[in-house]
């Protein structure tokens, strides 16, 4: 059932220790600032961050690593200029990584929520990343066998929903969104604005409220993001 809460705070409240958390973003589109602010101050410890970069900056994800608060992050892009944070934190031991190529990133959450098994993909084929995987050899191309990334929660920031939790996004801050909310047990939205029911177009439905277990409208925000 859905339930729309006060404040970030309540949003995050339900997060536990040792939680795998998946958040979405692309950088900084997309990200779910507020919620991850929350989720500091909420103190939820040893998580495993699904994501598909390491941070930017000193803020958001950046700062949760900061706070020692990641035990591991599986992203696809965890190095840039202004990763200095986990590049630390990493160097000195202190955080876990499990590198997936960007499109076996994405697929293997898409394949959490819609309940396969797993997949192939020629993508890492003969590379370290292959190392311990079943491969296949399919037409003449290698293949490396990829589990589903299920998690327990996902962060995930909307444009607007409804009262039944539908969701659309604003351009590129769709990004990993509408995939991490099917494949996590508990999706936890922030939007910009919450309409009543109907006032939505269902076929500009991005998210179908049924993967949206809580709901909540942040009035301050970060820029949006460009098209």
């Amino acid at each position: 059932m859905l339930k729309i809460v006060q404040d970030a705070d309540e949003a995050v409240a339900p997060i536990h220790d040792g939680a795998t958390v998946m958040i979405g973003g692309f950088g900084r589109a997309g990200q779910p600032v507020e919620l991850i602010e929350a989720l500091l101050r909420q103190g939820a410890a040893n998580l495993t961050v699904v994501n598909n970069n390491a941070g930017n900056g000193e803020q958001g994800l950046a700062a949760l690593i900061g706070a020692g608060r990641v035990k591991k992050i599986v992203c696809s892009f965890p190095r840039q200029s202004d990763s200095q944070i986990f590049d630390a934190r990493y160097r000195a031991g202190e955080i876990e990584l499990e590198l997936v190529p960007q499109g076996n990133l994405a697929e293997r959450i898409r394949a959490a929520g819609a309940g396969i098994g797993g997949f192939f993909t020629p993508t890492a084929f003969g590379t370290p990343l292959a190392e311990g995987k079943e491969t296949r050899m399919i037409d003449g191309r290698g293949y490396v066998f990829e589990t589903p990334l299920h998690a327990d929660f996902a962060l995930v920031k909307a444009l607007r929903a409804d009262r039944a939790g539908n969701l659309v996004y604003r351009k590129t801050a769709r990004n990993f969104g509408p995939i991490m909310a099917a494949a996590a047990k508990h999706a936890m939205v922030q939007v910009r604005e919450i309409v009543d029911t109907g006032q939505i177009d269902p076929e500009t439905v991005v998210t179908p409220g049924i993967y949206v277990n809580t709901l909540v409208r942040v009035d301050r925000e970060e820029a949006p993001a460009a098209a």
